[in-house]
């Protein structure tokens, strides 16, 4: 792994954490915008599916090509680029109309969002020492949460005053915050730099299914995500039609799931310094996946939107301790030249499948009421997690088996080698 080498730029980690806060407050504004006007014209579950679908798809497809371009091309190209590329688009989604160009416009500003996450994730790691990493990556973390947090509560009251135009609009100006960080952040990576560095380490190619223990990590997360997924399609019709909520309502209560997210960043960066055995982080991050899952399962009996504060800010603040753990995990086992890739493989999979769970939420509110489906998105979400539980302690015990048979490895030739040695003498 590689790290900065002097002392941790703060000023850079502020300001790349702002832009992915303003950006991320603009990206949850444009789509709780978009799906609080597909469920107020009278649009079904699979209309917005198809929106999230929109938002998603790109993230996923593009994941080979815009880890790669993350990791050899200059940081402060792509972010000024996609800044105002996706700064364009959104202005063009305020004035559509035609259904097809607004789904159209959703995937081309996700293709945007493809860019720029693996480029901030893999910068992160670059401006710090690696005791100050998960401070730093939960300040990044909390940054993007407060803007999700914020969007869709700034939806919920802009779409009910002033309808779609205005918050697209606003989100539009949020993808300038990009484009000033990759004007202002000293610190950058990709581009003519990487090169010379990767030609001189001469490091080996990256590759995830290489390591067993990132291997499970990823696929338990994306296993959780794609159970528990559908709930992101069947909230809105839960909390505006069971339980009788106005579009203000919903942006708030959403936003409690992201305000936990915030206070767990926070709450296990603090234990995450302490764990430096991997295993345990791995181990330690299922069991707050299972947490999100009971979260979502309680969640289905509340008679009352505002029951759901209290349950799913719990909720959140596992999803938090988990977002921490994996992103230490990606940044001490992967190479500083290959992190780009190595994020967007990591987005890719939970994207891929949250993805699946918005289809499988569409259909499914075609034929069960959105409560049903709550509990059941929360059961499969438990299974799963219970199901995960022997491959992550296999690649535990693995992990630890191979920590301790390396430095029997290595000093074995130099027990062989001492009386050599002395044999002139």
């Amino acid at each position: 792994m590689s790290f900065t080498t002097d002392e941790s730029r703060w000023p850079d980690v502020w300001l790349a954490a702002t832009a992915r806060g303003v950006s991320s407050c603009g990206n949850f504004l444009v789509t709780s915008a978009l799906t609080l006007a597909l469920q107020s014209a009278g649009a079904g579950g699979l209309a917005v599916s198809g929106l999230l679908l929109a938002a998603t798809l790109p993230l996923v497809a593009l994941a080979p090509l815009t880890g790669r371009l993350a990791d050899r091309v200059d940081s402060r190209v792509l972010l000024i680029a996609a800044g105002a590329g996706q700064g364009a688009t959104c202005v063009a989604l305020a004035y559509a109309t035609d259904p097809v160009l607004v789904i159209a416009l959703v995937a081309l500003l996700a293709t945007g969002l493809a860019v720029t996450q693996p480029v901030i994730s893999a910068l992160v790691p670059v401006m710090v020492l690696p005791e100050d990493l998960p401070r730093a990556g939960a300040l990044n973390q909390t940054a993007g949460t407060l803007g999700a947090l914020a969007g869709p509560a700034l939806a919920g009251l802009l779409v009910g005053q002033f309808g779609t135009r205005v918050p697209l609009l606003l989100g539009a100006l949020s993808y300038l915050s990009l484009v000033a960080a990759g004007l202002f952040v000293r610190t950058h990576r990709g581009g003519r730099r990487a090169a010379a560095g990767t030609a001189a380490v001469a490091a080996p190619r990256w590759r995830l299914r290489r390591d067993p223990l990132l291997t499970v990590m990823v696929g338990s997360l994306a296993a959780v995500v794609g159970a528990v997924g559908a709930v992101n399609v069947i909230e809105v019709f839960f909390i505006r039609e069971t339980l009788g909520s106005s579009a203000t309502v919903y942006g708030l209560v959403t936003g409690s799931w992201t305000l936990g997210i915030v206070l767990g960043a926070w709450l296990f960066a603090r234990v995450a310094r302490r764990l430096a055995d991997d295993g345990a982080l791995l181990g330690a991050g299922l069991v707050l996946l299972g947490g999100c899952g009971v979260a979502v399962l309680v969640s289905a009996a509340v008679p009352s939107a505002w029951l759901l504060v209290p349950i799913w800010l719990l909720g959140g603040v596992a999803n938090g301790g988990d977002n921490v753990f994996n992103n230490l995990l990606l940044a001490r086992r992967v190479p500083e030249a290959a992190r780009g890739r190595a994020f967007a493989t990591f987005g890719a999979a939970a994207q891929g499948a949250a993805m699946g769970g918005y289809l499988v939420g569409g259909l499914l509110l075609e034929v069960a009421g959105p409560r049903t489906l709550v509990a059941g998105c929360g059961v499969a979400g438990l299974l799963v997690v219970v199901a995960l539980a022997w491959p992550v302690r296999r690649a535990v015990r693995a992990e630890r088996a191979a920590a301790h048979a390396a430095p029997a490895a290595r000093a074995a030739p130099a027990a062989r080698a001492a009386p050599a040695a002395a044999e002139p003498a």
